[in-house]
């Protein structure tokens, strides 16, 4: 669809087809002087081992076990879950009020949390990790999946890193939620998803990622199996979603060479991130794909896996952007264009972190 605005001056809204949901752009208001807040900006300067730190081998957790001398990854039960396994009625008291009923619904909700340890080194990051270390977290994540998907509807990988993004312990952790039902974001996902796909006979992201494969302009990196790129409705400054270019519906039908290309293009991505404002840069990030558990035997072929980075940063290391007022009561609304954003992240180095003469580049 054509339009005759120039996108990177003028208001203008953009359409999410996941979500079904507009996004507000508002390209001139970068130039505005800020006079918020500003977060503490700081590299990291971890040391290796802590024995205090949870998460570290040979390491006593609260809960007073210990965990092993791992020297590579290492899951374990979050010690203060979310959801856990429990008994519970599936009877349904009698009601006289179909109103209330409508008003106060409530299901009982379990599920399991793990977290895992991406090395044993405290001082490492993605970005900063060997790719064969990259390959081992990766491959660590389908054997959980494999592991948790018959149980529950849903599995949820995702990786909250930096003090900003709320992460709890520096060490280079992930966690896995798995769930007896669909979250909100998932459930969206998969009615559009499935309406586009009833509506036009094709994958609604396969269908997308071809467009922006010939338009080339919001593409940030790609290699043979995989592309990055910043969606053109994201929300979040330097928001990306990282796609395999094949139709792939669940995380555990990635081949062994899309699992290395993973791998590689991980880290690509996320040296440009820490390129970008000379931090190590937070995000928010987690990987989407077909319901599992009772919908494992179910059609799923309007899935597409793709995983979302959602980095808060929006001018430099120390100035976020903030999901308040408008963003919390009307709808989501961005300043940087994807375009741009895309531009100044394909612009940066993808080999060369800015921390390269750290020793973590060796360990």
């Amino acid at each position: 669809m054509s339009c005759s605005l120039n996108l990177d001056e003028f208001p203008h809204t953009r359409y999410n087809p996941l979500k079904d949901e507009w996004v507000l752009v508002s390209p001139h208001r970068t130039k505005r002087p800020w006079k918020g807040q500003v977060e503490e900006s700081k590299n990291p300067n971890r040391a290796r081992f802590d024995p205090s730190n949870p998460l570290c081998p040979n390491v006593t957790r609260p809960n007073g076990q210990t965990n092993p001398d791992y020297k590579e990854t290492y899951v374990f039960d979050n010690d203060f879950p979310a959801l856990f396994e429990y008994e519970a009625s599936a009877e349904d008291s009698e009601s006289t009020d179909p109103i209330s009923d409508d008003l106060f619904k409530l299901k009982p909700a379990k599920g399991s949390c793990k977290v895992m340890c991406f090395h044993p080194y405290s001082d490492l990051t993605l970005p900063t990790m060997k790719i064969a270390d990259i390959v081992n977290v990766i491959k660590k994540w389908l054997e959980m999946y494999q592991e948790l998907s018959p149980k529950y509807n849903w599995v949820q990988i995702f990786e909250n890193k930096g003090e900003i993004m709320g992460c709890s312990n520096p060490h280079p952790h992930c966690q896995v939620w798995a769930s007896n039902f669909i979250p909100n974001e998932i459930h969206r996902e998969d009615e559009n998803q499935l309406k586009f796909y009833k509506k036009h006979g094709k994958v609604m992201l396969i269908e997308y990622l071809n467009r922006e494969i010939k338009l080339k302009e919001r593409i940030v990196v790609e290699n043979e199996t995989w592309i990055v790129l910043v969606p053109y409705w994201a929300v979040w400054p330097y928001e990306t979603m990282l796609v395999p270019k094949r139709h792939v519906s669940r995380i555990d039908q990635l081949s062994e060479l899309e699992i290395q290309d993973l791998a590689k293009i991980m880290k690509k991505l996320l040296i440009k991130y820490d390129n970008l404002f000379k931090c190590s840069f937070p995000y928010t990030m987690g990987f989407h794909f077909g319901p599992s558990g009772k919908y494992l035997n179910e059609p799923q072929e309007h899935w597409q896996l793709f995983a979302s980075y959602l980095p808060p940063l929006l001018r430099s290391s120390s100035v976020k952007k903030f999901m308040v007022g408008y963003e919390m009561l009307a709808q989501p609304q961005r300043d940087l264009t994807a375009e741009k954003a895309a531009r100044e992240l394909r612009e940066l180095s993808d080999t060369q972190h800015y921390l390269i003469h750290s020793d973590t580049s060796d360990y």
